[in-house]
């Protein structure tokens, strides 16, 4: 990786899921979110193949999502695609907090091995930082940021849900760069998908996209020639081995 291209980093942002953080089966907290949906929808209990018939729902509007790179609201989600012979006006009011439950029938999140260190030191150099996630839920991260003991380090906070665009789209990237009023070529980000990670930054034009792969996640999109990894990282705190303190380069410059 060129050092001068390093060099000109001001800021660094990060995908979450699978990159900051990973969700596990956890039986409590997947007990407690079906109780939970039931409580919002008024329900004591639902027919066989509710659930099943709710994620088939789901699945035929992450794909359209994936084609269009549109991100509804929650409202919009749960009204008009998973909950359409439902009231409105009961599903409507409650759709953020049935999103957050949704994702924990799954289980709960928790940081990846060394996330908080790592944020630290890097704000420590010198470098600013923020998050761009795609996600369908307004609650779920900013819950996890608060949780993981994130907030002072993270100075924008990008979520698909805010911005109704999901990466490999531009716009989070640019909205990111703009938040921080850091030109995207001055900027870098790492998540752990070449297409919605990589690709989406570099045609935002940051300066370097880094991938994280993890030994638990699946294999990843297959790479494409016309857009160059920068670097490939199998842990958080190997980011620092990219990224030496901002007085780093100015004190080199100097002995020159």
């Amino acid at each position: 990786m060129p050092g001068l291209v390093v060099a000109d980093i001001e800021a660094i942002f990060f995908d979450v899921n699978g990159t900051l953080r990973t969700r596990v089966p956890h039986v409590p907290t997947q007990r407690a979110a079906i109780s939970r949906m039931l409580q919002l929808l008024g329900k004591e209990n639902v027919p066989d193949g509710y659930w099943e018939k709710l994620a088939a729902r789901l699945a035929e509007y992450r794909q359209w999502a994936q084609a269009s790179l549109v991100q509804l609201s929650e409202e919009e989600i749960w009204t008009d695609w998973m909950l359409p012979d439902e009231p409105r006006e009961r599903v409507a009011p409650v759709a953020a907090e049935l999103m957050l439950a949704w994702g924990e029938r799954k289980g709960r999140t928790i940081p990846r091995p060394g996330a908080l260190e790592t944020l630290a030191a890097l704000r420590h150099r010198g470098y600013r930082l923020g998050m761009i996630s795609n996600t369908m839920s307004s609650l779920d991260i900013p819950r996890s940021v608060e949780e993981f003991g994130w907030q002072g380090y993270f100075e924008a906070v990008i979520l698909s849900s805010g911005v109704k665009v999901r990466k490999p789209a531009p716009e989070p990237f640019l909205a990111a760069a703009h938040a921080l009023n850091v030109e995207p070529a001055h900027c870098a980000y790492l998540g752990n998908r070449f297409l919605k990670d990589v690709v989406g930054c570099k045609r935002a034009g940051f300066a370097l996209g880094i991938l994280i792969e993890y030994p638990d996640q699946p294999p990843l999109e297959e790479n494409k020639p016309s857009v160059v990894v920068d670097a490939v990282v199998h842990s958080l705190s190997e980011l620092l081995d990219i990224f030496p303190p901002k007085n780093y380069f100015e004190r080199t410059l100097a002995k020159l």
